[in-house]
């Protein structure tokens, strides 16, 4: 019986030995490289606005303007990037020749996420190349510019994903001379934003514009006294609708200023009646685009 037993063990190791021989030649196959994935991205956008407004103040003379924007990216680990882009609008601040013709803004800041919280702390140069010299005009939105309307902000920004539809911001921008009037600028906004099927979304912001007393070594006269430019809250409401890598937007604009409030800050009058047609309702259409790196991979 013994016998037997090693008989077909012996014969079951006489078949499996050439199985075990073939796999001993074999090689093991290589391990697949890891994939590498960049730590620097880019996007690239522009668009067409029926009329280019800045909280509530149009920087287009109430006309359409084109802009194109860029920026550069570069993620140091799953919650943080810094960034630096920069953004040119076509303007016309007043119907008077002296206005520029064009926006250029320069920004770079640092992003966090962590979970469903954002943040997003930089800052934003606001440049006028090409501005004549300024003038006090005679027309009905005749402006008395700064010497160089340049200015700077500082800014946070907050963000909350409530649910994977609906989000929630916070944003607060500081310039120790708005628009260099020598004016300090607070502004602090809520925004909100729900987004729809079929590539639909509601999105709506509510903010306020603090602003301080002006300096006359700013403006290029001597006829240009001190004072208060006025604080005013500025709203917008709108439906946008997004294909690929472009979105169409309709949108309301509003603030609780008068014309004459609006001169003080637009034309740089004080209480001397002029009145200013840019800080009026409007509704605004704008198509965009933005394309980013990992798009055109």
């Amino acid at each position: 019986m013994f016998g037997k037993n090693l008989s077909v063990a012996v014969a079951a190791l006489l078949v499996a030995a050439p199985a075990f021989a073939a796999d001993l030649g074999k090689k093991k196959a290589p391990a697949p490289a890891p994939v590498v994935v960049s730590p620097w991205d880019f996007t690239v956008g522009g668009g067409l606005t029926s009329n280019y407004l800045f909280r509530g103040i149009s920087q287009s003379n109430n006309a359409a303007s084109v802009n194109a924007n860029a920026e550069l990216r570069y993620t140091f680990s799953d919650t943080w990037a810094a960034y630096v882009g920069t953004a040119g609008s076509s303007v016309k601040l007043t119907d008077q020749d002296q206005s520029p013709n064009m926006e250029l803004d320069a920004m770079g800041g640092v992003r966090g996420t962590f979970g469903a919280f954002s943040t997003d702390v930089g800052a934003i140069a606001y440049i006028y190349p090409g501005l004549k010299t300024p003038s006090i005009g005679n027309g009905p939105n005749s402006p008395v510019f700064p010497t160089n309307p340049t200015f700077y902000e500082g800014y946070v920004k907050l963000g909350y994903n409530v649910t994977e539809t609906i989000s929630l911001g916070a944003n607060a921008f500081y310039s120790p001379s708005f628009l260099d009037t020598g004016a300090s600028g607070t502004y602090l906004s809520a925004t909100a934003k729900w987004t729809l099927p079929m590539d639909f979304a509601l999105s709506g912001e509510f903010g306020h514009q603090y602003l301080g007393t002006t300096d006359s070594k700013h403006f290029n006269t001597a006829n240009v006294a001190r004072y208060n430019m006025p604080d005013y809250n500025y709203w917008n409401a709108g439906i946008s609708y997004s294909y690929k890598f472009a979105t169409l937007d309709l949108r309301y604009h509003a603030t609780d200023m008068s014309k004459n409030e609006c001169a003080n800050i637009t034309m740089g009058t004080n209480g001397s009646g002029t009145q200013s047609k840019y800080c009026g309702t409007a509704v605004v259409g704008t198509i965009s685009f933005a394309l980013s790196g990992k798009d055109v991979k």
